[in-house]
């Protein structure tokens, strides 16, 4: 597994809605995980078939950190749920530039492509 890190700290099984974008924010995957940095490993590993291994949703853009996993899951089917512009107007509204947030948390910097 190429981008597959270990880190200690405060994302280490912290349960957590996030949202992975394509390459050029086309394509948008939300997921809930109680380890973040083993999970954006996974995407950018192309670990898990179906959508995010189809669509490269490898750029980590908005993740929310929860006290527990019940309410993580409760807010990951409520994004789920929202129209695809509630969903882009909400990491533009934390996220502006769309950057790579997983670069802020020790991972390499994706090629531009």
């Amino acid at each position: 597994m190429k981008y597959m890190i270990l880190m200690t700290g405060r994302f280490d099984f912290q349960p957590c809605v996030y949202i992975m974008v394509s390459f050029n924010g086309q394509a948008i995957y939300i997921g809930v995980t109680s380890d973040l940095m083993r999970r954006i490993g996974q995407h950018r590993d192309g670990y898990f078939d179906g959508h995010s291994k189809k669509y490269k949703t490898h750029r980590l853009v908005l993740f929310e950190i929860f006290g527990d996993m019940d309410s993580a899951i409760a807010r990951e089917k409520q994004l789920k749920n929202w129209r695809r512009q509630w969903k882009i107007s909400h990491v533009t509204a934390t996220n502006p530039k769309w950057r790579d947030l997983a670069e802020d948390l020790g991972f390499p910097a994706l090629p531009s492509y």
